[in-house]
């Protein structure tokens, strides 16, 4: 069962799309939506990655972070990134303590489960019935944006 509203989001550290180190502290004060994912380029991963791509430019004007966790590894998000154009950072968590730490394993791969965090760190929402076309918007809108 995922983490509820009011938790601390748990730490982490791990490497983005192009190696570099990336932790959860890094985004402190900022609003950050974690979304975790279970696999790259499958259809509806693709619909939801697409769906935060195109719009990247609302969540950069507000000072959103958006970032996308799978157990895929760099060189996977790497193609994942260049043929889909995304214009945000995918994490990779082969070792899947994220995925673990966030209560949302799926049995060898990430459950479909969206975190919003504040920039206290605190978790303010927690969307488990992701629309994959529209996941986006739909989190603008959680957001009352």
């Amino acid at each position: 069962m995922p983490l509820t509203v009011g938790t601390d989001a748990p730490a982490f550290t791990t490497t983005d799309t192009n190696g570099n180190p990336v932790s959860l502290s890094d985004f402190a004060g900022k609003t950050v939506v974690l979304y975790f994912y279970p696999k790259d380029d499958t259809p509806g991963c693709t619909k939801q990655a697409c769906s935060f791509r195109d719009a990247q430019s609302e969540y950069t004007s507000k000072g959103i972070v958006v970032l996308g966790v799978s157990a895929d590894d760099e060189v996977a998000h790497q193609a994942f990134t260049s043929k889909y154009s995304l214009n945000f950072p995918l994490l990779a968590d082969t070792n899947k303590s994220i995925i673990t730490a966030y209560d949302v394993d799926g049995g060898g791969y990430a459950k479909r489960v969206t975190y919003i965090i504040d920039g206290d760190g605190k978790i303010i929402h927690v969307d488990t019935a992701v629309n994959t076309p529209t996941h986006a918007s739909d989190v603008l809108a959680k957001l009352g944006l």
